[in-house]
C-alpha cells in the first residue's frame, strides 16, 4: 500500500465494513503568469509558466500513488496541461468539462488586482469580505459556478462510483464546489485556502454523502507562491 493510501486511508477494511466508496482528487493547476502578476484571469487562457509546468509533473507523480482511473478537466489551458501530466503519468484518459471551467470575471479579467482595487473600492471590499455576494457585470456569480460545478460533480460520482477519479480545475470553481459538498453555508468562500498545483482528497458514500480527507496538499512541491486575494 503506498505511503499516500497509509495516510489518508488507514486500515482499509479491517473492520469487516464494506462500503462502495467513490475517491475525487481535486486539483488547482499550476502556476501560470496571471497567478504570478497578480492578476484576475477568469475565463482568459493563461497556459503554464515553467515553474507551472514542474508543478504538474511532480503532482503527479504524487497522485498517481492513488490509481486515479480517469481524469476530467475544465477546458482552459493551464488546466489541461496540468491534467494531460497527471494522464500522462496515470496513462489514464483525459475528458474536458465545461461545468469545471473559470468563473467568467467579465470586465475584471485581466486586469491587475491593485488596478481593480483602486477602480472598484466597494466591490473590492465584498471581494475580500463576502464575494458570495459579489455581482461583477458581465460575470457569473459564485451561486452559478457553485451549481454547475456541483451538478457535474455528482453526475460524475453517480456515474463512477466506487473509483478514483480526478478533477482538474480553478481556486473559483473549486472552493464553492467544496463548499457544497461538505454544507458550507455563506461566507465560504475565505475559508478554506487550495493553492496551485496542490490536491485535496473527498470520498463519497451513498449512506453518508461526502468526506472531506484531505485539503490543500503541497508537501510535492518545492516553490510555491501562495495566493491570498
Amino acid at each position: 500500500m503506498s505511503k499516500f493510501n497509509d495516510l489518508f486511508f488507514p486500515g482499509g477494511h479491517k473492520l469487516g465494513i464494506e462500503r462502495s466508496r467513490t475517491t475525487i482528487l481535486l486539483i488547482r493547476h499550476g502556476e501560470c503568469e496571471g497567478n504570478r502578476e497578480g492578476l484576475f484571469r477568469g475565463r482568459s487562457d493563461f497556459p503554464l509558466n515553467d515553474s507551472g509546468k514542474l508543478q504538474a509533473r511532480a503532482l503527479a507523480e504524487a497522485v498517481s500513488t492513488l490509481s486515479p482511473a480517469r481524469v476530467f478537466s475544465g477546458p482552459l489551458s493551464r488546466a489541461t496541461e496540468t491534467a494531460q501530466a497527471v494522464c500522462d503519468r496515470c496513462s489514464i484518459p483525459l475528458e474536458i468539462r465545461q461545468g469545471f471551467n473559470n468563473m467568467a470575471l467579465g470586465k475584471w479579467e485581466k486586469r491587475k488586482k491593485s488596478d481593480v482595487e483602486q477602480e472598484y473600492p466597494e466591490e473590492w471590499r465584498l471581494w475580500l469580505s463576502h464575494p458570495e455576494r459579489l455581482h461583477i457585470s458581465g460575470a457569473e456569480t459564485l451561486s452559478d459556478v457553485q451549481r454547475r460545478s456541483f451538478a457535474n460533480l455528482n453526475a460524475l460520482v453517480n456515474y463512477h462510483e466506487g473509483e478514483t477519479f480526478v478533477v482538474v480545475s480553478h481556486r473559483a470553481v473549486l472552493k464553492p464546489l467544496l463548499a457544497a459538498a461538505l454544507g458550507i453555508g455563506e461566507p465560504y468562500f475565505w475559508r478554506t485556502h487550495i493553492d496551485t498545483a496542490s490536491f485535496s482528497i473527498l470520498t463519497h458514500e451513498k449512506e453518508r454523502g461526502y468526506c472531506l480527507v484531505s485539503l490543500n496538499q503541497t508537501s510535492h512541491l518545492e516553490h510555491l507562491i501562495s495566493e491570498w486575494v
